[in-house]
């Protein structure tokens, strides 16, 4: 990991300078920047939805060729074949969620994985169905652990832990993870985190909170939300059993993006392995045989459920393309690079009444800041929004800024910072 540059000048010309050196620069032009009155706007949320791949278009409309050229035979005469349009995906994905291939496959969307992946590894017991998770998590990863415990038969209230931050604080301890994660031991079914926490932006230890759960012998998943195209992972090393992702936020794949899954080689090759059974889950080579009893087939793939979605997968390949381009290492390291730029800034203002939430250590955090003002937050908010600053605001009182490293620059996290001096 670079080592930051604490010796910043709250000046445009050292951003600029910045931005000369900086050896991703030229992803920016790869994305179609949305205007505000003829300027690019300063776009801090793609945290939340990543901006348009130029590329995308051709994409769409290579697809949208094939089935008007192909109809039904464009499943194994288009330009890439819908019949396995999901392997198309498959290498890029495996580098950037550090795993094998047979370990990763784009399907679905996010909450929809979460919960076929919970129904192939929470397996609770009378004695051992106990899920720890984050507390302040985002709403549908509670109610994911909710209603699996009540389709188990267990009351939430006791069998979902929530591991909150201590008082007067806003994240969480590590030693406080794992300490919970020690004190219910033989009681845990699952371990299911977040890999960033979408609304503080603290970046937890994937490999440190699997080590814990594998230790007092339960099954470790992650919410990767925030984390996928953002952070370096490495599933398979970490031996994370299960995690799933979006890939309309730092994947830059579109409004309802196909999701994405993980699922450790340990358990993809165990036939006692359960997944729920589908078409496209089945073994490819006898897939078409249309005859009883699900064979899964021996990768991630196996939980798929339905063939792919190509219209909506095609913009995720515009995107994977560029990630092809980049190597994550540079990509996390410029994050943290505009991140502490951003932190060091937004530290000089002193007129506007606000507090960093999101973790002070780089290494602890994804490519946000959290802002939680004690007042004047949504007049703020409304400001930037008149200056061409797209955030994200977050009741009752955070603006989120995401300074992504494809196609944020130094100059933007400047411009942020000036506005902000400048508000009355």
């Amino acid at each position: 990991m670079a080592k930051v540059d604490t010796q910043f000048k709250a000046t445009r010309n050292y951003a600029r300078e910045m931005d000369d050196a900086d050896t991703l620069s030229d992803f920016r032009q790869k994305f179609i920047i949305p205007q505000h009155k003829g300027k690019d706007v300063i776009y801090f949320c793609g945290n939340s939805l990543g901006l348009q791949p130029k590329a995308a278009a051709s994409y769409y409309e290579q697809e949208l060729k094939d089935w008007a050229e192909f109809g039904v035979e464009g499943h194994f005469q288009a330009k890439r074949p819908w019949f396995g349009y999901h392997h198309f995906f498959t290498k890029s994905l495996a580098k950037i969620a550090g795993a094998n291939e047979s370990e990763v496959v784009a399907m679905n969307t996010l909450t929809v994985n979460l919960h076929l992946l919970m129904l192939s590894f929470y397996k609770p017991t009378k004695k051992r169905y106990k899920i720890i998770m984050e507390a302040g998590a985002f709403p549908s990863d509670m109610y994911a652990m909710e209603t699996q415990a009540v389709l188990h038969g267990f009351d939430p209230n006791d069998a979902v832990i929530e591991i909150a931050p201590r008082k007067g604080e806003h994240t969480l301890h590590q030693s406080d993870i794992e300490d919970a994660i020690r004190e219910h031991g033989n009681k845990v079914a699952l371990v299911l985190f977040g890999g960033v926490n979408y609304y503080t932006g603290q970046y937890f230890d994937l490999e440190a909170i699997a080590d814990t759960a594998h230790e007092v012998g339960a099954l470790v998943g992650f919410d990767l939300a925030h984390a996928v195209g953002n952070k370096v992972l490495h599933l398979h090393d970490w031996d994370i059993d299960f995690a799933c992702w979006c890939s309309y936020k730092y994947l830059n794949s579109g409004p309802g993006a196909v999701g994405g899954i993980f699922v450790h080689d340990k358990h993809v090759r165990d036939k006692n392995t359960f997944r729920l059974g589908g078409w496209w889950g089945h073994d490819e080579k006898t897939r078409f045989k249309m005859k009883k009893g699900f064979k899964p087939t021996r990768t991630a793939e196996s939980w798929q459920m339905s063939n792919a979605q190509v219209l909506n997968m095609a913009a995720h390949r515009a995107s994977l393309d560029i990630f092809d381009e980049v190597n994550m290492t540079d990509l996390a390291n410029k994050s943290l690079h505009l991140t502490a730029y951003a932190e060091l800034l937004l530290r000089q203002i002193k007129h506007l009444k606000f507090e960093i939430i999101t973790p002070s250590d780089p290494l602890q955090r994804g490519c946000q800041l959290s802002l939680l003002f004690k007042s004047k937050g949504k007049e703020v908010f409304d400001f930037l929004q008149k200056n061409g600053v797209v955030a994200d605001w977050r009741e009752p009182n955070v603006i989120r800024i995401a300074p992504v490293p494809l196609y944020n620059t130094f100059q933007d996290v400047y411009t942020f910072y000036d506005l902000l001096m400048k508000m009355e």
